[in-house]
């Protein structure tokens, strides 16, 4: 029996929202506001009601808190009864199960005849009824003035005498006008469904006093003797508190003898009849409580546990809490645990550094599998699910466990994407090409988790072909920001973009870019060329030449990713492309020609009258001077093509950088040692080529 999937209407950023849930361990990703604390929240509030989890005004979805204010201000019309959906916040769970499964604590679930429907379908709503709305209408228009004429001052105040309880419901998976209240029928929910969770404000400190995992142990230790686990170790504890309290009682008895004697004197009391004496009563729950201190041994020393680092006492904590709330899934020998369990970790990496976010979900499985069981051999049905947004956490984890939460910047909508279902988008009828692109989704689970899982996390990406503009780019970013400030724009340093170097192969991304929707500048080479006969050993043979894009033979682009993306060769449409005309979007299976579109491709063009084929070709041309006259300041540049280039005002940037460049990485990091500070400009003595620079500035645009 498990959990499948749970969808969440008008809850906060989730107006319509579907989460599937795997049968072990979800890990649900997204970029901060995406909704991730919002699910766990809703659930919390929804299966854990208590008047500390009260659903209020602000848990409303925009739309749904817009629609109302409406109704209230006049704004909008009340709608007749027969046309009325009541307004307000909805959970569903999907359950499946089995016929291997125990289905007695569901049985009063199952409304289906049919063999084929093994799916339960628990509902909760907290909702206004067309009755209970016109009251909420009539009674603000009466109080309106005593609220400043501010319906929200009154819902804020008044929302739960008109909206009620939650309601709780299971329906006919088939026909959901079929249902059973649970409330009526009085079944209770937590035999079906047990929920705990993990916050990400956790209490842990590395102050003096902190002894936040010395409590933990009292804690645990309370979960587990009112579980009856342990049995014999804690009879063994409360036997030594027996011996320990005659000894005690021995003690007061003469601590206390002489103020007892005192008492006696008052009278009142008879000392034949009553005798007054100050007994121990140690509680074996009570003393671990204060009691108890968690000590590092190191060498012959134990010390007190804020000596340790505050990632390390973070491990440990978590470890502490996982504990606790699997005891509580556990529950007491006496009683069943639920049919299922959905524990929520949220935010692991809090307070922890790296290492330890490495450590713990490496081993969070294992840990919780060895959880399950009972010391009565029942296993719990545990499904669990932990949100993050560390890149750290994604590298170690099981590509097929992610869920991408994906929000529409335009709509603030939040969808739930299932990272496995990207690899039916790398599929072919054709074998050849289904070869073809297994491999590519292979490489990409690959890189992502191995090198560059933050990709997930960014507002923004940059794709690059190689070294030099890794090395470069981040430069040119602050040389940007630094010559071209916009007060209302962000500077490209302080946004979160992602830098990726793919090659000549971005379209092995192109996928995954749509996917996760994220606004992607690549920056590229033109690469023009020509092709031409040759006479080889008797035969005609087509040679392929690499030229510059102003060649007059030049007709071609031999550049994978350009053609992919625009699925054309022909170089004379690359260089009359305008930026907006190199915008895309994906629509269906093809990338067309937006100007509104969030995929930039971004190659050489047309500037001070020369055009560059590659990056190093275009920036010797914007910067010789940068090069001065000596070829010491550039060892990765061959002296003698250096000195030819530098002296003579003919000399080619293309044959330059064709002939000159030993090492493009090396040249990168020259051309940052070169590099001079004019006022705030870091680098002012070289200029950014165009193609880049428009590209870099199209993406710090919001």
């Amino acid at each position: 029996m498990k959990i499948s999937k749970i969808q969440i209407r008008n809850f906060r950023l989730l107006k319509d929202f579907s989460l599937d849930l795997e049968d072990e361990l979800s890990l649900i990703l997204g970029k901060n506001n995406t909704g991730k604390t919002s699910i766990l929240t809703a659930l919390d509030k929804f299966l854990n009601q208590s008047s500390r989890r009260s659903i209020t005004l602000d848990d409303f979805n925009v739309g749904l808190k817009k629609v109302l204010l409406q109704y209230l201000s006049g704004v909008k019309e009340l709608p007749i009864e027969n046309c009325y959906q009541p307004l307000g916040i909805e959970l569903k769970v999907y359950i499946e199960y089995t016929e291997q499964d125990d289905l007695s604590q569901v049985s009063s679930l199952i409304m289906s005849l049919d063999p084929d429907d093994n799916n339960i379908v628990l509902k909760f709503e907290y909702n206004i009824d067309h009755e209970q709305l016109i009251k909420l209408k009539d009674d603000y228009t009466e109080q309106s003035e005593k609220f400043d004429n501010n319906p929200e001052l009154f819902l804020k105040e008044h929302l739960g005498d008109y909206f009620g309880s939650v309601k709780k419901k299971s329906l006919l998976f088939t026909d959901e006008a079929v249902f059973i209240d649970l409330v009526k029928e009085n079944i209770p929910l937590n035999d079906i469904l047990s929920f705990n969770f993990i916050s990400a404000k956790r209490s842990v400190t590395n102050k003096d006093n902190d002894k936040t995992l010395s409590h933990q142990t009292a804690k645990i230790y309370k979960i587990s003797d009112e579980s009856n686990e342990q049995i014999d170790a804690s009879e063994k504890f409360k036997e030594t508190l027996r011996k320990t309290d005659d000894e005690l009682s021995a003690i007061y008895a003469d601590m206390f003898d002489g103020l007892i004697q005192k008492i006696n004197q008052f009278g009142g009391v008879n000392p034949t009849d009553t005798k007054l004496k100050v007994s121990s009563t140690l509680q074996h729950r009570d003393l671990l409580d204060g009691n108890t201190t968690v000590m590092y041994s190191h060498d012959t020393h134990d010390l007190p546990e804020h000596y340790n680092g505050l990632g390390y006492m973070n491990l440990i904590s978590m470890i502490f809490d996982i504990e606790m709330v699997m005891g509580k899934f556990r529950r007491s020998l006496k009683e069943k645990p639920a049919a299922i369990n959905l524990f929520f970790i949220e935010e692991p990496e809090a307070h922890t550094h790296p290492q330890m976010q490495y450590i713990f979900i490496k081993n969070i499985k294992t840990l919780l599998k060895g959880n399950r069981e009972r010391d009565d051999g029942i296993t719990i049905q545990l499904q669990t699910a932990i949100t993050t947004h560390s890149s750290h956490i994604v590298s170690e984890c099981d590509f097929d466990d992610i869920k991408y939460l994906r929000k529409n910047n335009s709509t603030c909508d939040v969808k739930a994407k299932n990272l496995k279902s990207l690899q039916d988008e790398y599929k072919s009828e054709d074998d050849a090409e289904d070869i073809k692109l297994k491999k590519a989704y292979k490489f990409l689970k690959q890189y992502l988790t191995l090198n560059r899982a933050e990709l997930f996390f960014a507002d923004k990406a940059i794709f690059i072909e190689g070294e030099t503009e890794k090395i470069l780019v981040p430069a040119m970013m602050k040389k940007i920001d630094q010559e071209f400030r916009a007060p209302d724009e962000t500077p490209l340093l302080s946004q979160n973009i992602s830098m990726v170097e793919v090659g000549a192969y971005s379209q092995t991304f192109e996928k995954f870019i749509d996917f996760i929707g994220v606004k992607s500048l690549v920056i590229t080479d033109i690469d023009s060329q020509y092709v031409r006969d040759i006479i080889k050993d008797g035969n005609t043979k087509k040679e392929t030449i690499k030229c510059k894009p102003s060649d007059p033979l030049a007709n071609q682009t031999s550049n994978a990713s350009l053609k992919f993306f625009f699925g054309n060769d022909d170089l004379a449409f690359y260089k009359n492309l305008s930026i907006n005309q190199k915008l895309l979007r994906k629509d269906g299976t093809q990338w067309i020609q937006d100007p509104d579109g969030y995929f930039l491709m971004a190659y050489q063009t047309n500037e001070d009258g020369y055009h560059g084929r590659s990056f190093e070709d275009a920036f010797f041309s914007l910067n010789k001077d940068l090069l001065g006259k000596s070829a010491e300041a550039f060892p990765s540049l061959t002296k003698r093509h250096f000195d030819i280039y530098v002296d003579s005002d003919d000399a080619c940037p293309f044959d330059f950088a064709e002939k000159a460049v030993n090492s493009k990485p090396t040249l990168a990091i020259e051309i940052l040692l070169n590099s001079k500070k004019t006022g705030d400009n870091e680098f002012s003595n070289w200029q950014v080529p165009s193609y880049i620079k428009e590209g870099l500035l199209w993406l710090r645009k919001n």
